[in-house]
C-alpha cells in the first residue's frame, strides 16, 4: 500500500506546479538541491553506497527532492555523509533481492512497517538502534524492532455533500448505509483499510478490531457488492469517481481528500471520524554497504521537527515526531492526520497484524471484489 500511496503524492505534487501553486523560485531552488543526486534516481536500481554514502531507496519522482532537501542535504552537512538518493521504488521483493544477492547496494528504504517486520523476522532487515534513534520521538505505538516511523496518511471517508442535504456523516456505518445516505461507493482495490471498514460498520468497537475478523469483514462487503461502482488502485481513480458523479461516497487517502474538496470548491468534503492512520517507515538492509551505525544515524537525524515540516508541505506526509505538529500553520492543521484534533477521531491499523496477515487476507478480499 505505502507503494501506491508514494506515487500518488507525487502526481499531486506535480499538479501544484502545473497550476501555479508552488513558485518559480520554489522550483528552482528544489532543481538546485537534487541536481547532483538526480542521475542516480534516473539510473534506478544503479546507484551504490561508496565509503561514506549511504543509498536512500524511495519511490521515485518528486520524492527524490523532497527527501534530498528534507534529510539528505542536512544530513551531509552534519555528518559529512553524502546521501543518495534511488527513485527505484523498495518493494517488498526488491528489498529481499538486494538481501540474497550477498552485496546490497542500498542501505535505507522507505518501506511499509509490515514488511519491515516480516523482512527483519526473516533476518534481512537490521533491528532499529533505540540507543541512537530516540523512540520518544516517535507517536506512541508507532515504534517497531525492524522499522522506525516516518509518516502517516489515512484512509478516510470522502463524500459529495450536494447529495446528502444538510446530513454529514459520521462514521463507518454510514458508509455503508445506502438508505440514509443514497448512491454508489468506492473502496480501495489492495485491502487494507477496507476490513477495518466494514468490520466497524459491522459495530466491533475500535479497540476490539484485531485479530481482524476477516471473514465477517468479507462478508460485510460482499453483501455491499451491488452498492460499489469501483474498486480504485490509485488516487486519481478514487478522485474521478466522486468529481464525475458516479459515487455519492468513496474511502480515499486523506491527501487525495484533502485535494478533492479544494478542486471541487467544497463540494467534495471529508471527515476524520473512524478514519484508518496507516504509517509509513524507515527500514535498514541488513549487512548495508553504509554501514549499520551510519544508517541509524540518518534515521535519527530525520526525527528533527523542521525536516518533517518539509515533508508535510512537499508531499502531505503527517510527521512522525508530534512536536512537528506545533509548527504546521493553524490552515494547514486540519489536512494534518496526526493533528492532535483528527487523530483522536480515528483508528490505527496494527502493523504486526498486517505482517502476519496481509498476504492471506488480500487474496481472500480480491476473490470477493472480483467475483
Amino acid at each position: 500500500m505505502n507503494e501506491a500511496f508514494q506515487k500518488d503524492c507525487l502526481e499531486i505534487l506535480a499538479s501544484k506546479v502545473e497550476r501555479g501553486e508552488i513558485s518559480r523560485r520554489r522550483f528552482t531552488q528544489l532543481a538546485a538541491m537534487v541536481l547532483a543526486g538526480a542521475p542516480f534516481a534516473l539510473r534506478a536500481g544503479q546507484a551504490r553506497a561508496d565509503s561514506g554514502q549511504l543509498v536512500f531507496v524511495n519511490w521515485g519522482g518528486d520524492a527524490v527532492k523532497a527527501y534530498d532537501q528534507a534529510y539528505g542535504v542536512p544530513f551531509q552537512k552534519e555528518t559529512g555523509v553524502v546521501v543518495k538518493q534511488d527513485g527505484t521504488g523498495p518493494t517488498e521483493g526488491g528489498i529481499t533481492a538486494q538481501f540474497k544477492s550477498g552485496k546490497p547496494t542500498w542501505d535505507i528504504v522507505d518501506a511499509d512497517p509490515f514488511s519491515a517486520i516480516s523482512l527483519g523476522k526473516q533476518g534481512m532487515i537490521e533491528q532499529i538502534d533505540y540507543k541512537v534513534v530516540d523512540k520518544s520521538k516517535f507517536r506512541p505505538g508507532f515504534g517497531w524492532d525492524y522499522a522506525a516511523s516516518t509518516y502517516f496518511f489515512s484512509y478516510v471517508i470522502a463524500y459529495d455533500s450536494s447529495k446528502f442535504g444538510d446530513k454529514v456523516p459520521t462514521g463507518m456505518a454510514d458508509f455503508f448505509d445506502v438508505q440514509k445516505f443514497p448512491g454508489k461507493r468506492s473502496l480501495y482495490k489492495w485491502g487494507a483499510g477496507m476490513w477495518e471498514a466494514a468490520l466497524l460498520a459491522d459495530g466491533v468497537a475500535p479497540e476490539k478490531l484485531y485479530p481482524l475478523d476477516l471473514k465477517r469483514a468479507h462478508d460485510k462487503i460482499a453483501a455491499f457488492k451491488d452498492n460499489i461502482v469501483s474498486y480504485w488502485g490509485g488516487g486519481a481513480e478514487s478522485q474521478q469517481v466522486l468529481m464525475n458523479g458516479d459515487a455519492s461516497m468513496a474511502l480515499v487517502w486523506s491527501t487525495r481528500a484533502s485535494v478533492m474538496e479544494q478542486d471541487s470548491n467544497g463540494q467534495i468534503k471529508f471527515i476524520w471520524d473512524q478514519g484508518l492512520i496507516s504509517p509509513g517507515a524507515m527500514a535498514v538492509i541488513k549487512n548495508n554497504p553504509g554501514g549499520k551505525d551510519t544508517a541509524m544515524k540518518f534515521i535519527a537525524s530525520s526525527q528533527d521537527p523542521q525536516k518533517q515540516l518539509v515533508m508535510f508541505n512537499m508531499l502531505g506526509q503527517g510527521p512522525a515526531n508530534p512536536a512537528t505538529d506545533a509548527l504546521i500553520p493553524n490552515d494547514k492543521k486540519r489536512i494534518n492526520p496526526v493533528d492532535p484534533a483528527n487523530i483522536s477521531k480515528q483508528v490505527a491499523l496494527d502493523m504486526n497484524w498486517y505482517a502476519d496477515n496481509y498476504g492471506a487476507a488480500l487474496d481472500a478480499y480480491t476473490k470477493i471484489i472480483s467475483a
